[in-house]
């Protein structure tokens, strides 16, 4: 007929698993990276005004990478 929707709405799929978020090789790279770069601060033990930036910024790196993996409830 004329008035049937000849392609019906995708049902909507389950957002990935905490596995398969972690495993991903952007997420292991950039988490490695900023891990990395936090014990470098602290193998230098410097301890100079732009250490604690440098430790600010890997800090928030991380962060921002463990933010990705709380789940998020969409309305």
């Amino acid at each position: 007929m004329l008035n049937e929707n000849p392609d019906p709405a995708p049902m909507p799929s389950a957002p990935p698993s905490l596995a398969a978020r972690v495993l991903r090789i952007e997420w292991l790279g950039q988490t490695t990276a900023s891990v990395c770069w936090i014990i470098s601060v602290f193998a230098y033990d410097d301890w100079s005004a732009g250490e604690y930036l440098q430790l600010c910024a890997a800090s928030a790196w991380f962060i921002a990478n463990m933010s990705t993996l709380v789940p998020r409830h969409h309305d």
